[in-house]
């Protein structure tokens, strides 16, 4: 199921960037930190827009939380993306910005990471679609483009140009299921087995 494309994606980034401009104003006090991986990109496309409103520069970073999440050490060894922040958060308002809020276990390693660049004054979450009801952490956004009820098999695809997408859409996905009288395979007569 398509859940934003076209018009109403940009409807949707314009309509977060007047919110966050009511509320930060001509940003003297704020940066914008994407999160990394995905999230830089829906970040990148906030920050044009803010900038392009506000006629001012607005300072911008990636951040990876790869090596502060509670999760790093499962499984097959995890490749981390870049953090760029080329500038100390230390009593600034810092808008973190992500492109799907799921379980909040991202949010609250990034939370972490941002320790190590200063302390801020405030943190706000800004997500493109925030997932309702599948928080493992309890942690809200700030700024919602859409929120979607999703079950756990579900996934959230985001799609954009600048990852070589034909064009910019956000896809709700949800599990393929056999075709009709093609089923789960038959048990087997033996549990042992």
């Amino acid at each position: 199921m398509r859940l934003l494309d076209g018009p109403l994606l940009e409807l949707t980034m314009d309509r977060l960037c007047q919110q966050l401009i009511e509320n930060h104003g001509l940003f003297a006090e704020t940066v914008l930190v994407g999160m990394q991986p995905r999230g830089r990109f829906f970040a990148a496309r906030i920050h044009q827009r803010l900038e392009h409103l506000t006629g001012r520069r607005i300072p911008i970073g990636q951040l990876d939380t790869t090596f502060y999440r509670d999760d790093f050490r499962r499984g097959a060894p995890l490749k981390a993306s870049q953090t760029v922040m080329p500038f100390l958060i230390e009593k600034k308002n810092v808008v973190l910005i992500d492109d799907v809020l799921y379980t909040g276990r991202t949010i609250r390693a990034a939370l972490t990471a941002l320790g190590e660049y200063g302390r801020p004054t405030k943190i706000e979450l800004l997500v493109l679609i925030d997932r309702i009801y599948s928080r493992d952490q309890p942690i809200q956004a700030d700024y919602v483009g859409r929120s979607v009820n999703t079950i756990q098999s579900q996934r959230v695809e985001v799609a954009w140009t600048e990852q070589g997408a034909p064009h910019d859409a956000i896809w709700l996905i949800s599990p393929s299921y056999p075709p009709p009288g093609q089923g789960a395979a038959t048990p087997s007569p033996n549990p042992s087995i």
